[in-house]
């Protein structure tokens, strides 16, 4: 039964990789390094790659028997909040990718669900798929400035670091504060 056909691939998009001059025998080597802007919603609530921000590929593309196999690294930065104290992050990350393209009509479309391999069309690749999965994944649900980040105090919501060390708030219950009051107007 033939799958349903993707969208057409723009060549001029930066992430469509062109492979015409990737020869189709197996073991045959082609470098894949290139500069991209990122794409957009790359990322999580609170941290994310910025779009239009500098993605670094330095990836190489081998001809296998089914297709072409991708590997290599994704270099960038992220920027988000910190999910304790809700300071700014902004730091790098290097995230490795790995996908296998399938050329169209390969055994792979008999063998494999749709979303379990890359499709290629004709000689185009997306790696846009492949390189979401990889930053995506890598990012924490929960991003820290640093691993020690003490975060807010509950009660008044000032960072620890810039609280003494014996800060504390009187916690009263409230079934007693009227005793309190009455042990105060003693004075």
């Amino acid at each position: 039964m033939p799958k349903s056909p993707q969208s057409h691939l723009d060549p001029r998009q930066p992430l469509v990789v062109d492979t015409t001059k990737l020869p189709r025998q197996p073991g045959a080597t082609r470098a894949l390094n290139r500069v991209v802007p990122a794409p957009a919603d790359l990322g999580l609530e609170l941290i994310s790659v910025p779009e239009g921000s500098d993605l670094t590929l330095d990836m190489s593309m081998t001809s296998v028997s089914e297709g072409v196999y991708v590997s290599g690294t994704a270099t960038g930065s992220l920027t988000g909040e910190c999910g304790r104290c809700l300071n700014e992050i902004d730091k790098s990350f290097e995230v490795s990718v790995a996908e296998l393209f399938a050329y169209a009509d390969s055994t792979t479309e008999e063998t494999t669900d749709e979303d379990e391999v890359g499709r290629m069309q004709g000689d185009l690749l997306d790696l846009e798929p492949a390189i979401r999965d990889a930053i995506v994944l890598m990012l924490p649900t929960n991003p820290l400035c640093r691993p020690d980040c003490p975060g807010l105090c509950p009660d008044c919501g000032v960072h620890f670091d810039d609280l003494p060390a014996d800060h504390s708030h009187e916690q009263v219950d409230a079934r007693w504060a009227a005793l309190r009051n009455l042990s105060n107007n003693k004075e």
